[in-house]
């Protein structure tokens, strides 16, 4: 996921290319590490005998850290900087991975949750300090481009996460220890890049103003709550989160019931769903250039809708792929979202993009309600919460984005 456009520069860059490359990196490590909690979810249910809604607290406590960590990390970066954000984050994230060892050694449900949320606070504060970098490493016109090429990288980590983690964490055993040499070598990986951000020298980011931005603001707006599209637009990134997550975090559990997959094979089937947004990115960044964004969007959240709707009413394995393929439809959401919210906010930009990341926050509340509804009516139809969130988001599409200036 990625945070919205700021208005910064860089200072006195040379090596734009190399130091693309290795904050490229932090992407992949990231969407790595957010989507191996769809194989820590079903691994964690049977280890603790959990309901649906108790497994969800996964989810809860992850994506918690974005709504609590965001406007702290930013007012940390703010003070040391942002290559020290980096480092901060990467120990930070660490720290958290090394603390599913005790988490497992003294089976401590509630500590693997804590466990998770200081993981998640490290990749807030790592996310706030290196996506300004992508927008300024290079010229103003090929942001998008670096964009969607970091994106990439995180959507391959959230792709392949599934399938490692089906081979290393959702083994024959049901234990929670089975967690702790996966989640000990992802600490190492992000102690280490923190020891080696440390070291480089990335180039230094200094604040610019848009007078033009500055002037459409002040015409009619002294709230940014007065801006109605972006407090639609943080509604529609806060249910497009939650659904994306939501059904992620079920999928496991759910093609057990539909067609009796053991977790360990159904877990490989959850990266066709990660997949399909990574594909879908390139397909959407080239089809925006003939369709409009929003038109786009709003297409992409009906046909969500519509495979949802169609998982639910059937069973075996047709229920399997239409809901895998909602994956792709996922795509351009986030950043279309993102993008059209943010428009003509002027000296309001930055806040509107803290609130959208703020708005991440559906991650942690949309899983739980879905696993209340999973508790009472059955996984199978508890996929009408993502339906009804799909459907705003076209909403947002047709109508919700226009900003009224």
């Amino acid at each position: 996921m990625e945070i919205g456009h700021q208005n910064f520069v860089v200072k006195n860059s040379k090596s734009n290319g190399f130091y693309l490359s290795i904050l490229t990196m932090l992407f992949f490590i990231w969407g790595f590490i957010t989507c191996l909690n769809d194989i820590l979810i079903p691994h964690l249910k049977s280890s603790f005998s959990l309901n649906y809604t108790q497994a969800m607290l996964i989810q809860f406590s992850f994506f918690t850290a974005y709504f609590i960590i965001s406007i702290p990390a930013g007012m940390l970066i703010e003070k040391i900087g942002y290559q020290k954000g980096i480092v901060v984050g990467l120990i930070t994230a660490g720290i958290g991975s090394l603390m599913f060892i005790p988490s497992a050694n003294f089976l401590s449900y509630v500590l693997f949750l804590v466990a998770l949320f200081i993981l998640a606070s490290g990749i807030t504060i790592l996310q706030v300090a290196a996506n300004p970098y992508v927008v300024v490493l290079g010229k103003p016109e090929t942001a998008s481009v670096r964009l969607n090429l970091t994106q990439a990288f995180n959507s391959l980590g959230t792709t392949i996460a599934p399938y490692i983690g089906s081979v290393l964490i959702l083994s024959s055993v049901s234990s929670a220890a089975t967690v702790k040499m996966p989640y000990f070598v992802i600490s190492v990986v992000l102690v280490g890049l923190g020891i080696l951000f440390s070291f480089i020298k990335l180039p230094k980011i200094v604040h610019t103003t848009d007078a033009e931005a500055e002037e459409i603001s002040e015409k009619k707006h002294k709230s940014i709550f007065e801006y109605k599209h972006l407090v639609l637009g943080v509604v529609a990134i806060f249910v497009y989160v939650g659904a994306e997550v939501s059904i992620g975090s079920f999928l496991v559990n759910y093609f057990n019931v539909l067609v009796g997959l053991k977790e360990a094979d159904a877990a490989k089937f959850v990266t066709f769903y990660w997949g399909g947004a990574m594909v879908g990115r390139f397909i959407g960044s080239a089809l925006q250039r003939i369709i409009k964004p929003n038109l786009l969007l709003a297409i992409n959240a009906i046909m969500a809708s519509v495979l949802v709707i169609l998982s639910m009413l059937t069973n075996g394995y047709v229920a399997v792929f239409s809901i895998l393929l909602v994956g792709f439809f996922n795509s351009i959401m986030f950043p279309t979202i993102f993008s059209l919210s943010l428009a003509k906010l002027g000296r309001f930009t930055e806040k509107g993009s803290g609130l959208l990341c703020m708005a991440i926050v559906g991650g942690a509340i949309i899983p739980v309600i879905q696993g209340v509804i999973a508790d009472n009516i059955g996984i199978h139809h508890a996929f009408i919460l993502p339906v009804l969130c799909y459907l705003y988001i076209s909403f947002f599409g047709f109508k919700g984005y226009k900003p009224q200036i």
